[in-house]
């Protein structure tokens, strides 16, 4: 599609005396853990220790690789994999994410390799199939399914980062439960947990990591916590009854705290330099900005926001804009990098979480025609002050732009970057 034309020779009826407000940078106040300096040698040592006696020499282990932007996933990996080859089990990555990389094998490797997630990087062959076998079922008679070369191994091993999800809210979100059961299911496995409203989707998941249990094919997982900084804080080594059990709850409540929504109640215009599915699922962590967009998930009563403008994609995303329909506002250069055949896969595997995510925002020629268009259409007259906030991205919120409205609403221990 050509966007360039369709939007050349719009005029833009922004009143003559219309100014976008200067912005003021502010450090957020956020909990400062302490920072894990070696998440390599944390991980290698938490596996070692944790399954030194259910590992058996030669066991075959298939680890769970993902599509997020985690912090240190390299050393994550990397760690894993020499912990388990300490106790001479044979380790292979498997791509675990669902129908992501527009639910082809080489799609999926691809975005392996975008996050640097190689066999070189990680010391161990990557296996990437969409060919899925059923393995088990849950009580309900919902099958659960396994990437075919997970399948074949003995045993699975996810590794992921336990933060807040964007479809549901549940003891357990997203993490190693949902990494096992919805990851490692590819394209079927994605779909009929995520086709759900958002009761069940969370119910589905707390029954098949049980059912998945049940097998035996479960070690276990290794999960990490991010700071709102981005900073790997947490890296825990979990039995195959910790996943799904009281262990990751424990670590899903831990992270809420560390994933804060933005600190001012009332935000007529919200600025968002870069979303992307290493970013969130949902290009846009609806954790962050408010809007969930799922019917029958209520969306956050604070922040309220009127107007979102998202200027870019990460090149990770490789086009996937599931969730571009949170943005009001996008840029003909950000339109110009969708694709839509994979956002729209992503979309259907969604199911109704993807429904008004994936409608198409307004697209103007340049960013800053978004800017202004979300400043005369957030409520607020041309001439009245207007409450705006720029942010990099919704992954790491430790720092944002302001406008001055804004300065007199700082939360507690909020500073000003001079």
């Amino acid at each position: 599609m050509n966007w360039d034309q369709l939007v050349a020779g719009i005029q833009l009826p922004f009143h003559a005396d219309l100014k976008v407000p200067a912005l003021t940078e502010v450090r957020l106040a956020m909990p400062q853990p302490e920072v894990i300096a070696d998440v390599a040698a944390v991980a290698h040592a938490g596996v070692v220790k944790q399954f030194a006696g259910s590992v058996t020499p030669g066991m075959t282990v298939a680890v769970g690789g993902g599509s997020r932007g985690l912090t240190e996933r390299v050393a994550l990996m990397r760690g894993t994999i020499s912990g388990l080859r300490e106790l001479r089990a044979e380790p292979f990555v498997v791509p675990a994410m669902g129908s992501h990389g527009g639910a082809k094998a080489e799609g999926q490797l691809a975005m392996l390799q975008s996050l640097g997630i190689t066999e070189e990087a990680v010391g161990a062959e990557i296996r990437s199939t969409m060919e899925t076998i059923e393995v088990a079922r849950t009580a309900s008679g919902m099958p659960i399914y396994l990437d075919r070369h997970a399948a074949a191994a003995d045993r699975i091993l996810p590794v992921n980062r336990v933060k807040p999800h964007t479809c549901f809210k549940g003891p357990i979100e997203s993490g190693c439960t949902k990494m096992a059961v919805v990851g490692f299911g590819k394209q079927p496995g994605a779909a009929q947990i995520h086709a759900c409203g958002p009761v069940e989707m969370r119910d589905r998941i707390i029954d098949g990591i049980a059912a998945l249990r049940a097998t035996g094919r479960l070690l276990g997982g290794v999960a990490s916590i991010e700071s709102a900084g981005g900073e790997v804080v947490r890296v825990e080594a979990l039995s195959a009854d910790d996943v799904g059990g009281p262990k990751e709850i424990e670590l899903t409540n831990y992270s809420r705290d560390l994933v804060p929504p933005l600190p001012f109640p009332q935000i007529d215009v919200l600025i968002i330099d870069r979303g992307g599915k290493d970013i969130s699922g949902t290009t846009l962590d609806p954790n962050v900005t408010g809007r969930f967009w799922v019917h029958g998930l209520g969306d956050l009563a604070e922040p309220d926001v009127s107007a979102i403008v998202l200027l870019d994609l990460t090149p990770v995303s490789a086009g996937n804009a599931l969730g571009i329909g949170f943005a009001d506002f996008i840029p003909v250069a950000l339109a110009q990098k969708i694709d839509w055949q994979k956002t729209y896969i992503n979309c259907f595997t969604a199911g109704i979480a993807g429904l008004r995510r994936s409608r198409m925002p307004m697209v103007l020629p340049t960013e800053d025609d978004c800017i202004k268009a979300a400043l005369s259409m957030c409520g607020r007259a041309f001439d009245q002050p207007k409450r705006v906030v720029r942010i990099e991205s919704t992954l790491h919120l430790s720092r944002c732009w302001i406008s001055d409205p804004l300065l007199r609403e700082l939360p507690v221990g909020a500073t000003i970057v001079q």
